[in-house]
């Protein structure tokens, strides 16, 4: 029987991750949620692991981001068959359904942190390049933007802060947020690097920190810098709610990224973020070596 006292995690996922389909050499590809999944249920915290399907998000939450047109037409192109939007998006027969439970999973992944479990959405499309009305950079809506904004509109939070380890900057998520300043939003990434956004001169209503550096330095930069910014951006706001925009593409040998971190760097970052005593809940962004997402996945969900 598993340990009661143990505390849990749950962990959202939703079998139309499995069946947005990008394409047989596509690096954002099913392999990434199976390989966190399957490490989940054979690793160290197994035993505190709580599967839960990801609902759809709602139309309420859904349009509090995207126009209702950008999403019809997300289902038009699904509809229809699939479509390219551009080099790195696809759109596939199941992945408007997936979208929207990415979505959803995102928002429950708030609601379970606020209600004192823990929570990871195992996920995918990724969210945190989708801009309001513009798919791009495999991400198709915007999920840690969408929980953020359900969680200040529907709960009254109004000290909600993201932080965004991906090593692109999630441009959709500063897009959607910068304007709105009940929302804090960290992000460290590549610099210079896609999608060419994300500068430390950009600030957004005094919500946003911007930490862009370049590949190759040691790990120990990248963590310190991260730490850095997330303290700046917490002094005299004390955050209410901590989501994580949860990309593991930098992490050395990353075939998208030339960061250099470990999985261990995550789970340091998540134990000292811990003191600042706000509920924190992850959502998967990036990341395209399997193997080496699962480890970082596991590592930060334990110190959770």
């Amino acid at each position: 029987m598993p340990d009661v006292s143990v505390p849990p995690i749950r962990v959202y996922s939703h079998p139309s991750s499995l069946l947005h389909a990008t394409g047989p050499t596509h690096p954002e590809s099913p392999e990434r949620v199976r390989a966190i999944l399957a490490a989940l249920q054979a690793g160290p915290i197994a035993e505190r692991v709580v599967d839960c399907e990801a609902p759809a998000a709602d139309a309420a939450a859904l349009e509090r981001v995207h126009p209702r047109d950008y999403l019809d037409t997300l289902q038009r192109l699904a509809d229809g068959g699939g479509a390219v939007i551009d080099s790195d998006t696809v759109v596939s027969p199941n992945s408007y359904v997936a979208a929207l439970h990415a979505a959803g999973a995102a928002v429950a992944v708030m609601r379970s942190a606020l209600a004192g479990v823990p929570a990871f959405a195992a996920v995918r499309p990724p969210g945190h390049h989708a801009a309001a009305t513009r798919a791009m950079g495999f991400c198709l809506v915007s999920n840690v933007a969408m929980a953020a904004l359900a969680a200040i509109h529907e709960l009254d939070l109004d000290r909600v802060l993201i932080v965004d380890w991906d090593v692109h900057h999630g441009n959709g998520t500063q897009a959607i947020v910068e304007g709105e300043p009940r929302v804090r939003y960290v992000s460290l990434h590549q610099w210079p690097w896609y999608p060419g956004t994300g500068r430390a001169e950009e600030h957004g209503v005094g919500n946003v920190f911007n930490v862009p550096l370049p590949p190759g330095l040691d790990r120990a930069r990248y963590v310190a810098e991260l730490d850095d910014a997330v303290a700046r951006a917490t002094e005299r706001w004390p955050p209410q709610l901590i989501l994580i925009s949860a990309g593991f593409d930098a992490m050395a040998g990353d075939p998208l990224g030339g960061f250099t971190l470990e999985p261990e760097d995550y789970a340091g970052w998540v134990r000292r973020w811990r003191g600042l005593g706000a509920p924190i809940g992850s959502v998967l962004e990036g990341g395209y070596a399997p193997e080496r997402v699962a480890a970082a996945a596991v590592a930060h969900l334990e110190a959770m």
